[in-house]
């Protein structure tokens, strides 16, 4: 390679190279490190060598990149959260590609019982977006093993590439780019847009990322004795307000909303990350497509870096259109999702009455005692009861109710999701929610088996009714713009307690 201005390194390889393997080695002091390209839009099995990609010989034969589902505002939105292994490895599920991107891009499929399932099910329902558990290259799944495995993805690997374990064919480094855009296709025909749930706070591991193995030091944060910070919980945080770590983020989300026509960005662990690299973002996907959404969770976390910079809840007014995960609505309907015990408002406790309001008002600043997180609009609140993260609801109200007979667990289930569907802001549902989905119990099913984290076709059967409630709820917030008015303005001037 030969070197150039400002750091550049070069290299032009003449003719066709759609399909080489490709790695750079960099000497780095007197030891050769050999990484991955962090660019690299497609990799071999495990993600350990790059490839290069001729992207337009990926698409499908059907492939539409500058149409989907029409959408206008950010409050209109009915997000429903769904992990792809996650719809379709259970028995009666009726999709051959279990745990792949094409089982969601599947339609027909139908219980023992002949009721729907996967893609048609979603569909019923009236959920405009499906927002996706990570689907980018992750580490924690062996794309060589046939054995089941199991993880929410929470790892990175290789940023740009998709994930070979979702795809047919791991070995083949085309395969899952082009099923991934299949699967696309398919939800934005069948009238359903895309979330994609990103995680750049965190690598799988610093020491073994190519960042570090590039530039070592340069991508993730130290304190002050020289270690890396750990407020993402996983070894290490990406340093984003670094300009070379932040050009890489923008432009990798940028990427995907271009090359995979993405419709929104759920940022996980969004307080790690800093306020211009998420206003960047937001301008860059306004010039591709304004009605791009981001949402993120905005939690404070203690990470080496000034607290007016974080892209936490407390800086929401500072990020216009860019919404935070609303936890005050969740803990105050059910209880602190950090204490099993603790009921909310669904479930016996009077108190959380002005957490709920808080939501119900889409967070905006309504008055002294209804407030959240300053003076910020509506569509920056993510109102939910229910998450991938902690019990779900069903196991909640068993852990706070022990006593209560499914009937009244029933009851409280169906009370919190009519909160949740009839509040100001952008709603959010976990998959299998509609129909009081279990994880036995487990609130950090990461890594947990496929009996604990599947979607339960025979329990969405038996509990047909509740699904059909929230059906109705999601018919009636579509039809009704009083339940998702735009403005805080419009919300404090027609909606009363």
């Amino acid at each position: 390679m030969k070197r150039e201005d400002k750091g550049v390194w070069s290299y032009t390889l003449d003719g066709d190279q759609h399909g080489t393997i490709y790695t750079y080695k960099v000497k780095i002091g007197d030891n050769w490190n050999e990484a991955v390209d962090p660019y690299a839009k497609t990799v071999t099995v495990n993600g350990d060598k790059g490839v290069v990609v001729d992207l337009s010989r990926t698409n499908p034969e059907k492939w539409n990149p500058k149409s989907k589902p029409q959408f206008k505002n950010p409050v209109d939105a009915v997000i429903y959260e769904l992990h792809i292994r996650d719809l379709s490895v259970h028995p009666n599920s009726g999709i051959k590609n279990k745990g792949k991107f094409l089982g969601l891009a599947e339609t027909g499929t139908k219980t023992n019982n002949g009721t729907p399932t996967g893609l048609d099910y979603i569909k019923s329902l009236g959920v405009t977006h499906i927002e996706l558990l990570p689907m980018y290259d992750f580490a924690s799944i062996d794309e060589t093993s046939t054995k089941p495995q199991f993880n929410w993805g929470y790892d990175p690997k290789n940023y740009n590439a998709p994930e070979g374990s979702y795809s047919t064919d791991a070995y083949n480094p085309m395969s899952r780019v082009s099923e991934l855009k299949t699967m696309v296709q398919t939800l934005h025909d069948n009238d359903l847009r895309v979330i994609m749930d990103v995680v750049y706070n965190h690598m799988y591991s610093a020491e073994a990322s190519n960042f570090e193995k590039l530039v070592p030091g340069y991508f993730f944060r130290k304190d002050a004795s020289g270690k890396l910070t750990n407020g993402s919980g996983c070894g290490n945080d990406v340093a984003s307000e670094r300009s070379m770590a932040r050009k890489f983020i923008v432009e990798s989300v940028v990427y995907w909303a271009k090359e995979y026509n993405i419709d929104g960005f759920r940022f996980d662990l969004m307080g790690l990350l800093d306020v211009e690299t998420m206003n960047t973002i937001r301008a860059e996907l306004d010039k591709i497509d304004p009605s791009i959404l981001i949402i993120g969770e905005g939690w404070n976390l203690s990470t080496a870096l000034d607290d007016s910079l974080k892209a936490n809840q407390k800086n929401a007014t500072k990020m216009p259109r860019i919404a935070h995960f609303n936890d005050t609505i969740r803990d105050g309907i059910k209880g602190s999702v950090f204490n099993h015990n603790e009921p909310g408002f669904v479930n016996g406790s009077t108190a959380s009455q002005f957490k709920v309001m808080s939501g119900i008002v889409g967070g905006i600043n309504y008055s002294s005692g209804i407030t959240t997180w300053g003076n910020i609009e509506p569509n920056q609140s993510v109102v939910y009861c229910e998450a991938h993260d902690n019990n779900t609801l069903y196991d909640k109200l068993k852990f706070t109710n022990p006593n209560a007979t499914e009937d009244e667990i029933k009851a409280m289930h169906k009370l919190a999701g009519a909160i949740v569907l009839t509040s100001q802001g952008i709603p959010f549902l976990h998959a299998g929610q509609e129909f009081m989905r279990t994880k036995q119990g487990n609130d950090n099913s990461y890594n947990a088996s496929d009996e604990i984290n599947r979607l339960d076709w025979d329990r969405k059967d038996k509990n047909i009714d509740v699904v059909e409630y929230y059906k109705g709820l999601i018919e009636l917030r579509k039809n009704h713009p009083a339940f998702r008015m735009p403005t805080a303005e419009m919300i404090k001037n027609i909606l009363h307690s």
